[in-house]
């Protein structure tokens, strides 16, 4: 694909859809290292207005990575919604943006041509939006999942209560997970980012966290976030998981570089279903996050929010419980500082909701970025404006076995009193009858006491 436009009197050239949607992209660090990005924004203004009247069935034709040659792109392809597509094929970007912010284009809509859309169709829809677009188009889209319980209802926001410990202590985790209860944290899922990936470890910890859950009665859904090998001969031994967990990339080598393939991703579904401690028809958790291909060399100078869009393609296949991207854990060098990290944050949520994920953010940051807590409060409050699934919560904001900056419990607490929204209907309900929060939702003089649950 060749294409140029003139731009106050300068003519610029694309070589191919690759570079167009790479230059498009808002300014991020991991761009400029994989030497992809535009080199000033009056290119990156060209490529969008070039990006911006390039039709939908030009994107399909011109892949950025090649079916043949990736299995990601393979899957994505043969997902796509035929019928639905062929009445949106002849729609430019621009007319696809138009459609996505009509006030009568609501969620039944968006879900029904996002089957239509490939992944590289909505980063490149998601390119050309501001922030509020993003905000206002996520926030009409709605996507419900069931593991244990269900979240995603209109005016939940759900969390995941994180309480890692450095040394995988099983009693340093129950108190910290007893803290996170207390707040009325937890409700998308008490889920554990292991220090020792090992059977017998994952075992325990699997374990652990649903003996507290069964002892207190909690309407939760419990995981270990360990490789998905370790998970998988852990649930075989008899561990009792609701989910299991893999992170994803955007294309074949970068997942192969995570040690994982769809064909294992398959085999782990089945397990799951045959072994898992749910009810509900979801029961896959998977995180992703810009910038994660670049890392491993598997980027085919594919710029980062389109990869990352690819993630949640694959991800769809699986009809997960939740996603979520660990927006500003990879560091600052894909993504710079709190600009890029809010940007990246409302990408994402966006483009896993018309994906038709269940999509959450951890809304954080490593100590060597130029962002502060400030700077994530921001980004909270703009992610649960737009409808964001769930968020995560750890200690004080700061956890201590993965050593970033994240949410606290009563951050996530004070979100749901500011906004008006509340924890997932069986949770709130669950946290009524234990005496945390009165009628209206709003925590008693009990809450942030882990004492409570002694």
């Amino acid at each position: 694909m060749y294409k140029k436009t003139t731009l106050l009197g300068i003519t610029y050239e694309f070589h191919s859809l690759k570079e167009i949607m790479a230059k498009a992209n808002e300014e991020k660090s991991g761009d400029e290292l994989a030497g992809i990005s535009a080199e000033n924004m009056k290119e990156r203004m060209a490529a969008r207005a070039v990006l911006a009247e390039t039709t939908l069935s030009d994107i399909r034709s011109y892949p950025v990575v090649a079916p043949e040659k990736d299995d990601v792109s393979k899957l994505i392809e043969e997902n796509v919604n035929e019928e639905i597509y062929g009445v949106i094929k002849n729609w430019t970007v621009a007319d696809l943006r138009e459609y996505i912010l009509n006030d009568e284009h609501l969620s039944k809509e968006l879900l029904q041509i996002g089957t239509g859309l490939t992944s590289e169709m909505i980063a490149a829809v998601t390119k050309i939006m501001s922030n509020l677009d993003l905000i206002q188009a996520a926030s009409k889209i709605t996507v419900i999942t069931h593991c244990q319980t269900k979240i995603g209802q209109k005016g939940v926001l759900a969390s995941r209560a994180q309480p890692n410990h450095p040394s995988d202590h099983l009693a340093g985790i129950r108190a910290s997970l007893f803290e996170a209860l207390s707040y009325g944290i937890g409700d998308a899922v008490i889920g554990i980012n292991p220090v020792i990936d090992t059977t017998d470890n994952i075992y325990a910890l699997l374990n652990e966290t649903k003996e507290v859950i069964d002892r207190f009665d909690i309407p939760t859904q419990n995981c270990v976030l360990s490789h998905i090998s370790s998970q998988m001969r852990a649930i075989e031994k008899g561990a009792p998981a609701d989910m299991i967990f893999q992170s994803l990339a955007g294309t074949q080598t970068g997942n192969e570089s995570f040690g994982i393939s769809i064909s294992m991703l398959e085999e782990a579904t089945s397990l799951i279903f045959e072994k898992g401690t749910a009810e509900g028809q979801n029961r896959w958790y998977f995180e992703t996050g810009q910038g994660s291909e670049l890392s491993a060399d598997a980027h085919f100078d594919v710029d980062q929010l389109t990869l990352e869009s690819r993630c949640y393609g694959l991800a769809k296949h699986f009809n997960p419980f939740i996603v979520n991207t660990v927006v500003g854990f990879i560091g600052p060098e894909y993504l710079y500082d709190s600009k890029q990290v809010i940007r990246a944050g409302l990408e994402d949520h966006f483009m896993g909701k018309i994906h038709g994920l269940p999509m959450g953010v951890d809304v954080c940051y490593t100590n060597h970025m130029s962002a502060d807590q400030n700077d994530m409060d921001n980004l909270s409050t703009l992610l649960s404006t737009a409808g964001v699934n769930f968020v995560i919560g750890v200690p004080m904001a700061d956890d201590c076995m993965l050593n970033y900056q994240s949410l606290s419990f009563h951050d996530i607490a004070t979100l749901r009193n500011v906004l008006g929204v509340s924890a997932a209907p069986e949770f709130a309900d669950w946290l009524k009858k234990q005496g945390l929060t009165i009628s209206s939702g709003q925590l008693t003089k009990q809450a942030g006491d882990p004492s409570f649950f002694l």
